[in-house]
């Protein structure tokens, strides 16, 4: 099979989320200049560069009350910072919770019945439960063609780990079990890890 998106693919569902998996979730906590919190998982997500470490999410639609982008965005445009925690198989259906298109001004910790800690390098709540966090200052937004396609860009300048995740001095996955987002409705979780050498090591 061959298309071209622009003139359609035909099958029930579009299978472009399918062919780009897994994807890692960026669980983005957000806090608007009149102190109201939001969090909200994006699948287009992931880290960009080491040194310094970013990470980037974009944001692909829009909420009435948002001006043509979401809540997240809008956020961070207001207050130039965010927070990344990491999605465990545990927190999955509060994560899921966290997916409804709520009003601006319900927090979305309280819907999903999560704990929030703050941060500690900026102003912004955390997930007080995930296995990691990244707490990141805004360096751009990139707008994509489309009506709402976004790319924020943020560098990382505080890092939480859960000590239970810690082995041998490695952060170890298959304690807590990410989650990944596949197609559709579909999701995937990681527990089982092998290793490769690469040629030049």
């Amino acid at each position: 099979m061959f298309y071209r998106p622009e003139n359609g693919h035909g099958l029930p569902h579009n299978p472009f989320n399918a062919i780009v998996t897994p994807r890692p979730i960026g669980w983005i906590s957000s806090r608007g200049a009149d102190g109201g919190n939001n969090l909200a998982p994006y699948s287009f997500f992931n880290a960009v560069a080491y040194e310094p470490p970013q990470v980037m999410f974009a944001s692909t639609s829009a909420k009435a009350d948002r001006d043509g982008t979401k809540d997240s965005v809008a956020n961070i445009e207001e207050t130039g910072v965010f927070c990344v925690n990491v999605v465990s198989y545990a927190l999955r259906d509060a994560m899921n919770a966290s997916s409804a298109p709520l009003p601006k001004d319900i927090n979305e910790f309280e819907h999903a019945g999560l704990e929030m800690a703050d941060c500690e390098t900026i102003s912004c709540g955390r997930v007080a439960a995930a296995p990691a966090a990244l707490e990141c200052k805004l360096t751009q937004i990139v707008t994509l063609p489309g009506a709402a396609n976004k790319v924020v860009f943020g560098e990382v300048v505080g890092v939480h780990l859960d000590d239970s995740c810690l082995n041998d001095g490695t952060f170890d996955v298959t304690r807590f079990q990410p989650l990944a987002r596949l197609g559709y409705r579909d999701y995937s979780v990681v527990r089982d890890l092998f290793s490769l050498t690469r040629p030049d090591q």
